[in-house]
């Protein structure tokens, strides 16, 4: 069942997010028990990126409420989740229930993970760790125990075809005690030394204005040219220490440089330009003439997804009420009825087709990403004095940034 369901959903994932990256594989070891401590930013999209990804089964903790939702319990079920009891939920059950269910999991050599911020939020930095997994991981029955800080990162984490990134820290070595309740003074040293973990492998900063002025200034900066997502996060962390060292010593520099980016980011939407376009890419030619191929297919496709696709946008901006945490949540379970629903009703029409529109979805999901590059590429040939404008703007702006960074490094050099 684990391994059907898993399939089922790696694909799922896959669908939504354009691209999803591992980092720190080799921070994970074999034939013990471990605990993977994740934030938790974005619903339930967090531990199905861990569920589908990570290269060893992973028993996840979830509100026990899960498993009382139509559909959503056959997975939390059907994935082997142990639930949590919390006193706002109002569900019968103990900690001590949690407890012993994933220390049994620990001891026989398994893998649990749990996000310590105890729920999901959209805020800058995380929120002030539970002792929950601490207290897993000392009163554990294991000769051998690990705690795997992981960190989960997006690119823009409500978004259809956006990015996706999982970082598996360095592991941290525990002594379980084999004790119901463990000395709290060991496990608050545990949990401060997962908290520390944490802060290594994600991205903070100390408001959501930062994070914001932070990720536009990457993208100008990288423009998607080269390197990993796990170099994307690392160049924002670099960033947001940037943004820390100037508000410190030139705060009105800061407000220069975000009005520079402002500038040039309207001056690009002015233009009907993007980032993108402003870019060399290998290999736009070859798919534009796919595209073309496969343009009538991917009209087909278009067409029978087009009803579900907008249904699934408008409920989950409904239902998830603003809530950026839960809007991709609510995307994938609306797509897992939608489409599936779409396909049945083509049988109406012709009996073979609920066999074929899967792929002409797919066909003109890709055709449709070919086609929005190839268009940008023509603009931006066609306003050729602006493109070059904004190009020589662009580089000027990564200037900025390498003198601020060429700075750091004698400041820090110096200390």
């Amino acid at each position: 069942m684990r391994r059907v369901l898993s399939a089922i959903l790696r694909v799922i994932v896959r669908l939504f997010f354009r691209r999803i990256e591992i980092a720190g594989e080799e921070n994970i070891p074999e034939g013990q028990g471990a605990i993977f401590a994740m934030n938790h930013p974005n619903g339930l999209v967090d531990p199905l990126l861990l569920l589908c990804f990570a290269p060893r089964p992973v028993s996840f903790l979830a509100k026990a409420p899960l498993f009382r939702y139509p559909l959503v319990s056959i997975f939390v079920k059907g994935l082997d989740s142990i639930p949590v009891y919390r006193k706002t939920d109002a569900v019968t059950g103990s900690n001590q229930e949690t407890f012993a269910r994933a220390r049994d999991v620990l001891g026989r050599g398994g893998a649990v993970a749990i996000s310590p911020e105890g729920t999901t939020h959209s805020e800058a930095r995380l929120k002030e760790l539970k002792t929950g997994a601490a207290r897993i991981a000392l009163g554990a029955a294991a000769s051998e125990l690990c705690v795997i800080p992981t960190g989960i990162y997006y690119t823009s984490k409500q978004t259809f075809r956006s990015d996706a990134l999982i970082v598996f820290g360095a592991p941290i070595s525990v002594q379980p005690q084999a004790l119901d309740e463990p000395p709290r003074d060991a496990v608050e040293a545990l949990t401060s030394d997962i908290e520390r973990g944490l802060a290594d492998v994600t991205l903070q900063a100390d408001s959501g204005a930062v994070l914001d002025l932070v990720a536009r200034a990457e993208r100008i900066f990288s423009g998607g040219e080269g390197g990993d997502l796990a170099y994307q996060l690392d160049l924002r962390r670099r960033f947001v220490a940037g943004y820390r060292y100037l508000s410190e010593r030139d705060p009105q520099r800061i407000a220069h440089f975000a009005s520079r980016i402002e500038s040039f980011e309207s001056d690009l939407a002015n233009a009907g330009l993007d980032l993108d376009s402003l870019m060399t890419r290998r290999g736009v030619v070859a798919r534009s003439v796919v595209a073309v191929l496969l343009l009538p297919f991917a009209v087909a496709g278009a067409l029978i997804h087009y009803p579900a696709y907008w249904l699934v946008a408008y409920l989950s901006r409904r239902f998830a009420r603003g809530e950026q945490e839960m809007e991709a949540t609510y995307k994938l379970v609306a797509g897992f009825v939608l489409y599936p629903l779409t396909w049945i009703a083509c049988a109406i029409f012709v009996w073979w087709l609920p066999l074929a529109a899967p792929l002409l979805g797919y066909v003109a999901l890709r055709v449709s990403e070919s086609l929005e590059l190839m268009l940008g590429r023509a603009r931006a040939r066609v306003r050729r004095e602006t493109t070059q404008r904004l190009i020589e703007e662009r580089a000027a702006i990564r200037t900025d940034i390498e003198a601020i960074a060429e700075e750091m490094g004698r400041v820090s050099s110096r200390g």
